[in-house]
């Protein structure tokens, strides 16, 4: 197992955002706005979700990566800052998740 965690990719994408888009692969999704970064988000969830419905756990695994990345990616170009993702998880933690969704009213 990494030592690797989400807060180091978040970290690592909030200082590649200071980056010039021709050295930055992230620098490069930001500059092209977080309309963008959305639909790239979307187009690698449902890449994950082909994945699972074929049963490809390889690929499933690669996209998934992808997935978390273009999130992580998508909070910086909307100024969502990852720390208060995990407040609001932490907040969530301890509840029964049926319980946790009807705090939330009807979608």
């Amino acid at each position: 197992m990494s030592d690797f965690d989400l807060s180091d990719l978040a970290a690592t994408i909030e200082e590649r955002a200071r980056s010039l888009p021709e050295t930055s692969y992230t620098a490069s999704l930001l500059e092209m706005g977080p309309a963008y970064c959305a639909r790239k988000f979307g187009e690698e969830s449902v890449e994950a979700v082909v994945a699972a419905v074929e049963g490809d756990p390889d690929a499933l695994t690669s996209e998934s990566a992808d997935v978390i990345y273009h999130l992580l990616v998508l909070l910086q170009a909307c100024g969502v800052p990852f720390q208060s993702v995990m407040a609001e998880l932490g907040r969530r933690s301890g509840r029964s998740g049926i319980a946790e969704k009807a705090s939330r009213g009807a979608d």
